[in-house]
């Protein structure tokens, strides 16, 4: 079996930074402001990269939009082909109702995982409004789902994977392009 190999790097920590400072000035201009929006990272990367988004935020308007987690894991539509999924918990400390959620999760690709996160997200209560950032969109889409804030567009294929190494989980800030091991 032949292993991954990296291809390349397409962003380093300083590209992930300036990725994250416009799509913070993106989501305060579509919002007219931090008033009212939430933001809420798909565990894990995702988690990770929406702290990082709210100190943009915080930074341009002076105000930080609080920060949840979101675990989907039970609401995937694979979950049952998974022996035990890994869960990780749910951490949203303020009310869902009427806000404008900010879902952030590190690479948009089928859909899937977005589609799991307005599952779990509904069942917590009724947004305003619910949009999407996320790192990197590297097409693909099995089901209907855009972003609405996007750091980088990756052209990848299926034989490849976009990973994106984020503080604290890596050690390194970056987005690669991996070539996928064969058999």
């Amino acid at each position: 079996m032949e292993q991954a190999k990296l291809k390349a790097q397409i962003m380093d920590e300083q590209a992930m930074s300036r990725a994250l400072t416009r799509i913070a000035h993106e989501i305060i201009e579509k919002n007219e402001g931090a008033e009212g929006i939430a933001l809420v990272g798909i565990v894990r990367r995702g988690a990770a990269i929406a702290p990082l988004l709210a100190d943009e935020i915080e930074k341009i308007e002076g105000t930080r939009p609080p920060v949840g987690t979101l675990d989907v894991s039970f609401y995937r539509d694979d979950v049952s082909r998974k022996i035990a999924p890994v869960e990780f918990g749910t951490d949203i400390p303020f009310d869902v109702d009427k806000r404008d959620i900010i879902l952030v999760d590190d690479v948009l690709y089928t859909g899937r995982t977005i589609r799991a996160a307005l599952d779990a997200l509904i069942d917590l209560g009724r947004p305003k409004t619910v949009q999407l950032a996320v790192m990197i969109d590297r097409g693909h889409r099995e089901l209907p789902i855009r972003a609405d804030y996007v750091g980088k567009n990756v052209p990848s294929s299926h034989g490849e994977d976009v990973r994106v190494t984020i503080a604290p989980y890596d050690d390194v800030n970056s987005v690669e392009i991996w070539t996928k091991p064969t058999d």
